[in-house]
């Protein structure tokens, strides 16, 4: 079963929470999709990777592109793994179908979009029913994250 993370948005952007939480991944020595919910999305995610921070290099590839069973972290609208991710992060309302083939799966989500949080809500209930471990994470007063389910 895969490990499932509800990440609610509410005091950062998702521009400034996923780059975080990509390089965790890669420092476990994990690999990562990342599935967004257009080819528009895909696009400006990529260009925010190479420039969210002068410092810092994350490796990372667009589908379409080529290599993309190479890419340590692969942004996609599709529901591919080519190169056998640990990691799924679902943004901007796309699914999480094929979720078993990860270890974890994360959910993220803006707080201040009611149908994100409807649909989120959704799943939630949808991954709890088929038998997954999922937690539930809010961002507090102070912006860090709070497990609260």
């Amino acid at each position: 079963m895969s490990e499932l993370l509800f990440y609610h948005l509410e005091r950062s952007t998702l521009e400034a929470v996923l780059p975080q939480l990509l390089e965790k991944t890669l420092e476990r020595g994990w690999k990562a999709v990342v599935r967004a919910s257009s080819a528009e999305r895909v696009s400006s995610l990529d260009a925010h990777l190479w420039t969210y921070r002068d410092d810092a290099f994350l490796p990372h590839g667009s589908q379409g592109e080529g290599h993309e069973e190479a890419q340590k972290v692969l942004l996609t609208t599709g529901n591919e793994n080519p190169a056998g991710a640990n990691v799924l992060f679902a943004v901007d309302g796309a699914g999480i179908d094929g979720v078993d083939t990860y270890q974890r799966c994360v959910l993220m989500f803006d707080g201040g979009d009611p149908e994100a949080v409807a649909a989120a809500r959704v799943h939630w209930k949808a991954v709890k029913d088929a038998g997954h471990d999922a937690t539930y994470w809010q961002q507090s007063e102070a912006g860090r994250w709070e497990k609260k389910a």
